[in-house]
């Protein structure tokens, strides 16, 4: 049987994506074999991973984004800064923190709550935190980075969110959006 690894997420708007990679280009003398870019195409705030599934709890899924859409109103999110993340923790990305929402917080619970709830996907155990990764890299250049704590203003509106499937390969993670689904429709 055929599983396909899934998450919902928030797709960015293309121009932000074109400022992200632009970012990127900064760093371009890092060494590749310890940094791992996410490529524009990849750029996203995820809601839930879900994981592995077959394809009758895909529809499942798909049905659940839909039911929770509906209850959510479009609404935008505000890009804050540029950091090494997590901050807690020795940094392993850099990523882009985005400022408190509630209406971000509030769907993404509710869409949490909906798949945990019928088995479909785990409840995550650390507190949910909005973020865009921007690289991973390998711990052995971690300490070497200097700070990284750059203002990124942005704001955008969150129209839809989108069912998505990582195909994981060689050359790293292929995301395809499974189903796009309006917010308050």
């Amino acid at each position: 049987m055929t599983k396909r690894r899934l998450f919902i997420a928030v797709n960015l708007p293309e121009n932000i994506k074109k400022k992200l990679i632009d970012y990127q280009r900064k760093w371009i003398e890092l060494d590749p074999k310890y940094i791992h870019w996410v490529r524009e195409s990849n750029l996203h705030i995820t809601l839930v991973f879900i994981g592995y599934v077959t394809n009758d709890e895909m529809y499942e899924i798909c049905n659940l984004v839909k039911e929770k859409a509906k209850q959510h109103e479009p609404f935008f999110i505000n890009l804050e800064k540029i950091i090494l993340g997590p901050p807690e923790k020795t940094p392993r990305m850099f990523w882009v923190e985005g400022a408190k929402s509630q209406e971000l917080a509030d769907l993404q619970n509710d869409l949490e709550n909906a798949l945990s709830g019928g088995g479909l996907a785990k409840k995550e155990i650390r507190p949910y935190k909005p973020h865009i990764t921007l690289a991973r890299f390998k711990y052995e250049i971690a300490k070497s980075l200097p700070k990284v704590d750059e203002l990124f203003k942005v704001q955008f509106a969150v129209e839809t969110i989108e069912v998505m499937q990582s195909n994981l390969k060689r050359s790293g993670a292929e995301y395809v959006v499974l189903e796009s689904v309006e917010l308050g429709i």
